[in-house]
């Protein structure tokens, strides 16, 4: 049988791909401490639940294509508190940032045409961008340099004629790097001047560990029909589960498109969206206590892996992901040793290999994402794991 062309480019996610070793180490007795995957153990604030429990329709029918008008609503007046204004029609409900992704990817991109990313940047960006016929063109990045590339000379090097878009994390995933609002209009200014949309994935947002205010792309009204937002409340809320997620542009031709796909898939969930809104009546109260605890998480992370030799790391600013250039050959090697044959006292731990999260072939094979999402007492364990896995790997 034949298959797409286009979908035998893809990957499978590095974050996941080595879940058949680890239940092979279970079965053998091994408890693992996971920092592969990007899944808060922060409690869902309760009115997600209490809204959908106090859903009394008779009939759960399909919601408005662009979204229920009480989420839409919710996150029009979330922004508004940012002194970003939009209007209803800006925004649409996507199942998921994935899914507002994957409906920007399909607006913008044609077969050849390619989209500026810094790199290492999320691994499913490459499913999203392939399946259009486009790809990424990485701007490159160092571990030296804490990742850094809001350089305008570094940026413009790579823009062809096949480049559509600049796309950013921000805050990032998996680097943690923030940009400053002069960064921000730095990158603005560049897609403006080369006729370029802007993406901002920024469902990390409330995730900045130095005071910094939250900001977003949307900000630069003199860039209304480049900017595209992807958010969602799979973080900020930590209801990753619940599948919501939003695509939000003054671009209404964009929106226009955006909508064809939006209407072929009718709805996102109906009850999933009813929780989505009341979630944003949650206090700022909630945020600063989330926030506390994930700089807490990070600076422990940080802490221990000074104290391991040969690692380059510089302290990411937001976010709860680290990436760490480790002294070892090879991580996606090391982190099949250590569910294979590596455990200390019936121990072990997984992180997300380098390699998946470059475009360019070669690069990250020394480097891990590491997502500090485990409480405190389980995230040391698991951070002195990898310590000691990686002495004992490098003296086999």
């Amino acid at each position: 049988m034949k298959f797409s062309g286009k979908i035998e480019k893809c990957g499978l996610s590095p974050m996941r791909k080595f879940h058949p070793y680890a239940v092979a180490a279970e079965a053998k007795g091994r408890k693992i401490y996971h920092l592969n995957i990007g899944q808060p153990d922060i409690a869902t604030p309760p009115a997600f639940f209490e809204a959908v429990k106090n859903f009394k329709q008779p009939v759960l029918a399909y919601a408005p294509s662009p979204g229920i008008p009480e989420l839409i609503q919710a996150v029009k007046g979330y922004y508004d508190k940012l002194g970003i204004h939009f209007s209803s029609d800006d925004i649409l409900t996507t199942t998921g940032g994935s899914e507002a992704l994957e409906m920007a990817m399909e607006c913008i991109m044609d077969d050849g045409d390619e989209i500026l990313i810094p790199e290492p940047f999320y691994p499913n960006y490459n499913t999203f961008v392939r399946v259009t016929g486009g790809k990424i063109h990485p701007i490159p990045t160092t571990p030296e340099e804490g990742y850094h590339y809001a350089d305008r000379a570094k940026i413009e090097a790579e823009i062809n004629e096949h480049t559509r878009a600049i796309m950013v994390t921000n805050p990032g995933n998996p680097t943690g790097v923030v940009l400053t609002t002069e960064e921000m209009r730095l990158i603005v200014d560049i897609a403006k001047e080369h006729d370029l949309f802007v993406i901002g994935d920024e469902v990390y947002r409330e995730f900045v560990y130095g005071g910094e205010p939250l900001a977003s792309l949307a900000q630069f009204e003199d860039a209304a029909d480049n900017v595209i937002i992807i958010d969602s409340v799979s973080k900020r809320f930590s209801a990753c589960g619940a599948r919501v997620g939003m695509l939000i542009s003054r671009n209404k031709e964009l929106v226009s498109h955006a909508m064809k796909y939006c209407q072929g898939r009718l709805c996102s969930a109906t009850l999933d969206q009813v929780g989505a809104a009341a979630l944003y009546s949650v206090g700022s109260d909630y945020f600063s206590a989330v926030r506390d605890e994930y700089k807490l998480r990070r600076d422990t992370c940080m802490e221990k892996l000074s104290q391991i030799p040969g690692v380059v790391c510089k302290c990411p600013k937001g976010a709860f992901y680290i990436m760490a250039k480790l002294p070892v050959d090879d991580t996606d090697k090391f982190q099949r040793w250590l569910l294979e044959e590596f455990e200390d006292h019936g121990d072990t731990v997984m992180f997300a290999p380098g390699e998946g999260f470059y475009g360019t072939p070669g690069k990250g094979k020394d480097e891990v994402r590491l997502a500090y999402v485990l409480k405190q007492s389980d995230l040391e364990r698991a951070m002195d794991l990898l310590a000691l896995g990686i002495k004992a790997y490098n003296a086999r």
